[in-house]
């Protein structure tokens, strides 16, 4: 039995649209989009204005220091300069769990919630934000704990520190229920409300804001503070922004019977077998060590991380492995990301995009650069650019169909761009940030430029598509081992095409002391 559980692609997108009501008669019949939101802070529109982003952020507190919260306090440096928060997902570590939220994220970000001088009194699924905060969910807000694993997790500690680091990766007796967790946290849970004549008080009182495509749900500060959807968008100074649910387009197809086939199938179960063995090595490890002692407790942290990455590669391998037949893929999304993209370059008031998701297309990250799916999302996100490149044609001139391109899921912080890949996805700005208070990865040594095998010639023709030009992640061995953690503050010049001032911020602990590590900004 799997630890964690990964619910299928078809489950995701069912409930969470039973959650928000999805085009259900009284909603349509209003004329309500529910995947634009209308930010309504009381501040003028301005073509120049600064907003945070973190990401893979939610745990609790690493043995005897807290990253998240060392992050949080630098975060409030720039908050009242900053317009908005963006998290590119996993909210809350290990699975999602709604008993949770208080230790993983309310009390760390209690300064940026309502009432957060007293957030032991804030209920997870009541939170009001005192400044937009506009997340998408990660891979661990849907992860779900087996009943038998979350009774085992309460037992004795005897029993905990046999099982290891998996029940102290913030496991309590329950998971996400598919999601559950984050869709009643951030999403406007209209499930909830049963009786017709509340649910038309409630729609005609939170969605009444207009947009291009109908009416649409008024984002309000301290007064409304949810979101319409999982996935969803909103404009800020010209700008479009297009939150994206990867979960659900992030699944690999299925390896071909061919001979081709057979030999990837051979290097899976052979990396498969390779991170269980040292899974249990760890395991051993981690048992022998006293976490009451100071000079074992960080090596425990760094065990904990290296037994998570093997989890990752593990669960990532076996989604590969287990594909079969016709692969569940979230279209409505997808074409709906297509559509508004289009639509987005005609119209005249906009003049930039930027996208924001979990999985990275593009990544050096140690673990994520080769997983099935980083390439998944890659052809994904290719298929709809190359589409709205052919409708927008000579609109575009010669620049990139977006911006900037956020991401997560990688535990680092990392700048790419692509260079001439073959797709409409060339010469993009990509940005992880993924370094906000979990486990720290490494780079790659596999170098600094990303590369692919040219289409119809085997073993030649490679080509470069991206390059690596920033990456602030773990490094060093024993006491000099670096943990940077990090978030950024970009700054939003006027201007068509507009320019992004990206200042990183970095928190580093280093031989069990904290300190600010200056990096120096530069613009895109």
């Amino acid at each position: 039995m799997e630890f964690v559980s990964d619910p299928p692609v078809w489950m995701k997108i069912q409930k969470m649209k039973q959650r928000v009501r999805w085009q259900e008669p009284i909603i349509v019949k209003r004329g309500i989009d529910q995947t634009q939101l209308v930010i309504d802070d009381g501040q003028e529109d301005q073509p120049e204005y600064s907003f945070l982003v973190i990401g893979d952020s939610g745990s609790s507190a690493h043995q005897e220091h807290h990253p998240q919260r060392k992050i949080a306090e630098l975060m409030l440096q720039h908050r009242d300069d900053c317009r908005f928060v963006l998290h590119t997902g996993d909210v809350v570590y290990l699975v999602g769990s709604s008993e949770y939220y208080y230790t993983n994220f309310i009390e760390p970000y209690r300064e940026f919630l309502v009432n957060g001088q007293n957030p032991q009194t804030i209920k997870y699924d009541r939170m009001l934000f005192n400044q937009p905060f506009l997340p998408v969910p990660g891979n661990h807000d849907y992860y779900d704990l087996p009943l038998v694993y979350g009774l085992l997790a309460q037992t004795a500690l005897p029993l905990r520190r046999l099982f290891g680091s998996q029940f102290d990766f913030d496991a309590g007796l329950h998971g996400s229920f598919q999601g559950q967790g984050y869709a009643k946290a951030f999403l406007d849970y209209l499930l909830d409300i049963d009786n017709r004549e509340q649910l038309e008080k409630h729609l005609d009182r939170y969605y009444n804001a207009n947009s291009q495509t109908g009416r649409c749900l008024r984002y309000q500060p301290k007064e409304f503070t949810r979101l319409p959807n999982r996935y969803y968008s909103f404009r800020s100074g010209g700008i479009d922004f297009f939150a994206l649910d990867s979960n659900t387009f992030n699944f690999p197809l299925p390896l071909s019977k061919d001979a081709e086939g057979e030999a990837n199938r051979r290097i899976l179960e052979k990396r498969r077998a390779e991170a269980r063995r040292q899974q249990q090595e760890i395991l051993q490890t981690m048992n022998s060590l006293n976490c009451d002692r100071p000079e074992e407790a960080e090596r425990v942290d760094d065990l904990r991380t290296k037994l998570e990455q093997l989890e990752e590669i593990e669960k990532d391998v076996d989604k590969h492995l287990n594909a079969r037949g016709e692969v569940t893929i979230d279209w409505e999304q997808l074409n709906w990301l297509q559509e508004r993209l289009i639509e987005s370059w005609y119209t005249d008031s906009v003049r930039g995009r930027i996208i924001y998701l979990h999985h990275p297309p593009y990544v050096t990250e140690e673990t994520k650069w080769y997983q099935s799916q980083t390439l998944a999302v890659r052809d994904r996100l290719r298929e709809v650019l190359d589409e709205v490149a052919k409708a927008v044609g000579n609109l575009a001139g010669d620049r990139p169909l977006v911006d900037l391109v956020l991401t997560g899921h990688a535990h680092c912080l990392e700048y790419l761009r692509t260079m001439n890949t073959g797709y409409a996805d060339s010469h993009i700005n990509w940005i992880i940030c993924g370094g906000s208070g979990y486990s720290l990865r490494r780079q790659r040594e596999e170098g600094l430029e990303i590369t692919e095998q040219l289409e119809n010639s085997p073993g030649k023709g490679v080509r470069t598509v991206a390059r690596s030009l920033l990456f602030i992640g773990r490094s060093g061995q024993g006491y000099h081992k670096r943990r940077p953690y990090s978030f950024l503050r970009v700054d939003v010049r006027s201007g068509t095409p507009p320019k992004f001032l990206i200042r990183p911020f970095v928190a580093e602990r280093y031989q069990q002391q904290w300190h600010e590590t200056q990096v120096k900004p530069f613009e895109i």
